[in-house]
């Protein structure tokens, strides 16, 4: 039977379970068969995919595999001009994908196994795409069976791709279902199998599947060198003989040649072919190199500034023989994630330097990394990527006072260096200087602005969202300011706390009347009072109505609390926290498929609700607190309705910027902005002139980002007329 059947979970996840060793090696040395559905076609894929087949293999078992080919936009255009000369395009893919470099060291070992097994019969690969009249699409159906020899099956389904990245360093996930666990189980299975089988045999209408010979042979001549080792999976994974890899191939002379790549690949960044940045891009980097390789990217959410800054750390490391450090800083965990998803795509093998990391061990692996500097020719070069917290803790400044080679600061989202918990680390010992940001100035902080631009250099490239929607980098967006209004209680705490601030006025050394302390305090209460203005619960309910049916809604939500009570109003107000209420309005009241998407979820929840949150199925809407702010990639979101917004334009900026992220089939983007007035329009002409003045601080800035938001909006004239609206309300200047 297959394995122990016993000891198989019903799930498994790439950072808590090794996938390889757990689950394939042990299901699949008792298979006598493997069917998988993967994503895309290439070398890389392939080779994941051979880990754990050795004992199938030899036993002369079958494997069958259905990817999808990686069509560039040159490949869908050709395809386009005649039905004939799709296969041609797709052939020409498949080649190009299966002649890409391959760097990890038993990569030519397991290419050579995988070539003798379809020279054998054994192995066989069919392509599978869609095909309809909006043109070509990949088939991405991520699943697989395996069958023992008394037909016990396992189905297994789920995010995770056969590629380094899914297997090691994303956080994916696959489900597992058992024939011999129940109906259930069993029906799974069943439906997978029959799937799969009606797949394979080109029997779906939805896909198109075809065997390309061609490419076969191509690929059995490119990589077939000697006999197929199958002891390649005891080898890599059960004797943890890595190191041996090289010394266990020397014997074998016919096959050196194959080896040599990996052999002698060098430590250091190199950018792949398949990653082409924009003109931009390379002119920012080229700037940057011109400027002794120290500078500021001031590059608008959403346009590529972790790719552009890879981009700059690959072109430093050549130019210095790969003999450079490279520590690249991130504000949050999520963004050091993030991060590693790219930075492993530049041949590089980061150090993942945070609390809870999954690299349990990574201050060792730094200690190790700053020795092997100063001991081995070979390893000149390490990258490390961590926290902002992490970086400044005592361990990680110790290791970088020993790092013997130049060293390059990456800060992404620099602008929070400016604080002086962070800009007293901005030191001579870092040569090389690269600052990420989409505002680097701070907020009401020229200090810490100008020390910032003073340490990092100049700014080498300016890309900002006017520019980027102009030149379709990011997506066109419609603006709805949407007008909510405090109540009386809300009022009269707003003007006491207004009343009181204006005691708390001080001026700076630079004559700059400023708040002192106590004041801050009482202007971060002031604002929790519009963030949480009962008004925008009743508002949201009528704005969100006509979209309760839509997908990729995201609901932007504050800190505060609010009081509520559920629509039939049997129970008195509640006092609960503002996205409490939101949830309740949308799941209960509207019946809204939603979830709340906030610091509380860890990796695991927030990768999954991202992936619900794309396909738009079991997840129509996010409820979020701060995921706007910083980092957080979700490129699908149509619709954004902004409850609680800032008075800092570095953030509302960079949440506009979010929204704005492209991705397939969004066309434009809609923002709902709930804009906090003190009181009712029609109330404005009756106040005294006092009472005009404590509104006008929040009328402002309230304005300020109405402004900015319908500046670029395509339906900027719509949007104005409220601006007007509120401006001659309060004998304001008109116009933007």
């Amino acid at each position: 039977m297959i394995a122990d059947y016993n000891n198989i979970k019903t799930e498994y996840r790439s950072r808590i379970d090794d996938v390889i060793r757990d689950f394939f090696i042990p299901l699949l040395s008792e298979a006598i068969s493997y069917k998988r559905a993967v994503g895309f076609f290439s070398s890389s894929s392939l080779i994941e995919l051979s880990k754990g087949i050795c004992t199938l293999a030899e036993k002369g078992g079958n494997i069958q595999i259905v990817a999808s080919p990686y069509l560039s936009k040159e490949d869908v255009d050709a395809i386009k001009l005649g039905y004939d000369e799709r296969d041609k395009v797709i052939e020409r893919a498949l080649v190009r994908e299966i002649e890409e470099p391959v760097s990890e060291p038993f990569a030519a070992a397991r290419l050579n196994l995988l070539a003798n097994l379809i020279s054998n019969g054994i192995l066989d690969i069919r392509i599978a795409y869609t095909e309809d009249d909006h043109g070509m699409g990949m088939y991405h159906e991520k699943m697989g069976i395996i069958e023992d020899a008394e037909g016990n099956t396992v189905a297994f389904s789920g995010s995770m791709n056969e590629s380094y990245t899914a297997m090691a360093v994303n956080y994916e996930t696959i489900d597992v279902f058992c024939s011999w666990k129940g109906d259930d189980d069993l029906d799974r299975v069943n439906l997978k199998l029959a799937a799969f089988d009606k797949i394979w045999n080109n029997r779906d209408k939805n896909v198109e599947v075809k065997e390309f010979p061609n490419v076969t042979k191509l690929f059995v001549q490119k990589y077939k060198k000697i006999a197929p080792d199958y002891e390649l999976d005891n080898l890599q994974f059960l004797d943890d003989s890595m190191g041996r890899v090289s010394l266990y191939y020397t014997e074998l002379s016919d096959f050196n040649k194959g080896l040599e790549l990996n052999k002698n690949v060098r430590y250091g960044a190199r950018q792949p072919d398949d990653i082409i940045l924009y003109d931009y891009q390379e002119e920012a980097i080229e700037n940057w190199s011109n400027n002794d390789f120290c500078g500021i990217f001031n590059m608008a959410t959403g346009t590529g500034k972790t790719l552009t800054g890879l981009g700059a750390i690959s072109r430093l490391s050549e130019f210095v023989k790969d003999e450079i450090a490279v520590v690249i800083v991130c504000p949050y965990q999520h963004l050091v994630d993030q991060w590693v998803e790219d930075v492993v795509k530049f041949n590089i093998k980061p150090i993942i330097a945070y609390s809870s990391s999954y690299q349990k061990d990574w201050k060792k692996r730094l200690i190790k990394s700053v020795k092997d500097q100063k001991l081995r020719k070979d390893k000149k070069f390490f990258c490390v990527v961590c926290t902002n917290a992490t970086f400044a803790s005592d361990f990680v400044q110790e290791q970088i006072e020993k790092i013997s080679t130049p060293i390059l600061l990456v800060v992404d989202e620099a602008h929070n260096f400016g604080a002086q918990t962070y800009s007293k680390l901005l030191n001579e010992r870092f040569k090389y200087r690269l600052a990420l940001s989409a505002t680097l100035e701070r907020h009401r902080d020229e200090e810490g602005t100008e020390a910032l631009k003073s340490f990092f250099g100049k700014e080498c490239i300016n890309y900002d969202l006017e520019k980027a929607i102009k030149e379709e980098k990011l997506t066109r967006y419609r603006y709805y300011p949407v007008l909510c209004f405090l109540n009386d209680k809300e009022l009269l705490e707003y003007d006491r706390i207004s009343l009181e601030m204006q005691n708390c006025l001080t001026t700076d050394k630079n004559g700059n009347v400023k708040l002192n302390s106590y004041g801050e305090m009482l202007a971060i209460q002031r604002a929790r009072i519009v963030s949480g203005a009962e008004d925008k619960l009743e508002v949201l309910k009528k704005v969100i109505r006509p979209y309760k049916d839509k997908n990729n809604i995201l609901v932007y939500c504050g800190t505060s609390n609010v009081e509520y009570s559920e629509e039939d109003g049997t129970d008195d107000p509640e006092e609960m926290r503002q996205i409490e209420a939101v949830t309740r309005i949308l799941g209960n009241e509207l019946n809204m498929r939603v979830a709340r998407f906030t610091s509380q979820e860890n990796a695991e929840e927030r990768s999954l609700l991202k992936e619900n949150f794309a396909k738009g199925k079991n997840l129509q809407a996010l409820i979020a607190i701060k995921c706007l702010d910083e980092g957080v990639n979700i490129p699908g979101i149509r619709t954004a309705f902004i409850l609680a917004s800032t008075t800092n334009p570095k953030e509302y900026i960079q949440r506009r910027g979010r929204v704005l992220r492209k991705a397939s089939g969004k066309e434009f983007a809609e923002i709902y902005d709930f804009i906090t007035l003190p009181r009712h329009l029609e109330e404005v002409s009756g106040l005294t002139e006092e009472q005009v003045k404590r509104d006008l601080s929040l009328v402002k800035n309230e304005l300020s980002r109405m402004e900015e938001f319908a500046r670029l909006a395509e339906n900027a004239i719509e949007a104005s007329e409220l601006i007007w609206t509120v401006k001659e309300t309060y004998n304001l200047e008109v116009g933007i």
